[in-house]
């Protein structure tokens, strides 16, 4: 890690591409010590913000993951997220295809993010939905407002986000 013009930099390449969108949509990233157990190795959110451990982490694509955690919830739930993102289904499904969304837009094989080490050994059934015509969490995702899974008028369709963040405030 390095700092540059004030922002911190990551000496992986494709994490700190991926730090720099997340912080571009206003996303808090930020490299840190994450020690003791953690969702993810290397990745855990303290109040919001996503620390990094350069260190330890084991697959730049989970911190997509985890940031599509903090991206499809209101921003008061955002801030409060501590250690840990629940086990809400639905929004695992949106998280998985936000990631999938941000994988796409920064030129990212999903296989980076849906990673043979990750869910439970269903990478492949995920990586396939997303090939397919029913791709999992996208109907949430609409009805969020964050993408237009059928492509109504002038919008693409997903994996196009209209809104990286969700701006909903109106479900807890």
């Amino acid at each position: 890690m390095s700092v540059a013009h004030g922002i911190e930099t990551f000496r992986d390449p494709l994490t700190d591409c991926i730090a720099a969108f997340l912080r571009g949509i206003g996303l808090s990233v930020r490299a840190g010590t994450v020690a003791g157990p953690t969702a993810l190795p290397g990745i855990d959110i303290v109040h919001g913000t996503l620390i990094v451990d350069a260190r330890t982490m084991r697959y730049p694509g989970d911190l997509l993951h985890e940031a599509g955690h903090l991206a499809v919830v209101p921003a008061a739930r955002r801030a409060a997220f501590h250690h840990d993102v629940g086990n809400d289904a639905g929004e695992e499904m949106a998280a998985i295809a936000w990631s999938y969304a941000a994988a796409v837009h920064l030129g990212v094989h999903p296989a980076i993010v849906f990673h043979d080490g990750g869910y439970r050994r269903g990478s492949s059934s995920i990586l396939s939905s997303f090939a397919g015509k029913q791709p999992i969490g996208v109907p949430l995702l609409g009805w969020l407002g964050m993408t237009a899974p059928d492509s109504p008028g002038d919008t693409p369709p997903f994996p196009h986000m209209t809104s990286w963040l969700c701006r909903r405030e109106d479900f807890t």
